[in-house]
């Protein structure tokens, strides 16, 4: 009774083990490295969804790009101020020439920044 010996299958529980460990550790490596890579894009500049190199911000003086057809190649230069901003378009202020003012949603590609004309000038 002392000599029987306990069948323990001792071989497939540590194979078992070992391919665990294996795949814990290689979903680990994956998610680092991915990590990796993503993390320079999550340091870009303020996220902005246009496609223009300009990032507007509320209250900044912007040049607003204004034709007066689609099929003019005649571009008025009017000063403007971004009132609100949304995913697609932007809204701008321009002021009239009785000292009032209209709303405009624009294109963001439609406008330039009036701090770097400014600074391109100088």
């Amino acid at each position: 009774m002392l000599d029987q010996q306990i069948d323990c299958p001792s071989r497939p529980k540590t194979s078992a083990m070992i391919m665990k460990l294996f795949q814990i550790t290689l979903v680990v490596l994956v998610l680092l490295i991915n990590l990796v890579i993503a993390f320079p894009s999550w340091a870009e500049k303020t996220p902005s969804s246009n496609n223009n190199s300009d990032y507007f911000q509320v209250g900044q003086k912007v040049i607003w790009l204004y034709k007066a057809r689609a099929d003019s190649s005649d571009v008025q230069r009017i000063p403007a101020e971004v009132v609100q901003l949304s995913s697609k378009q932007v809204q701008i202020k321009v002021y009239k020439h009785n000292h009032e003012f209209v709303n405009r949603w624009v294109n963001p590609n439609k406008l330039e920044n009036l701090q770097k004309i400014k600074e391109s000038v100088f």
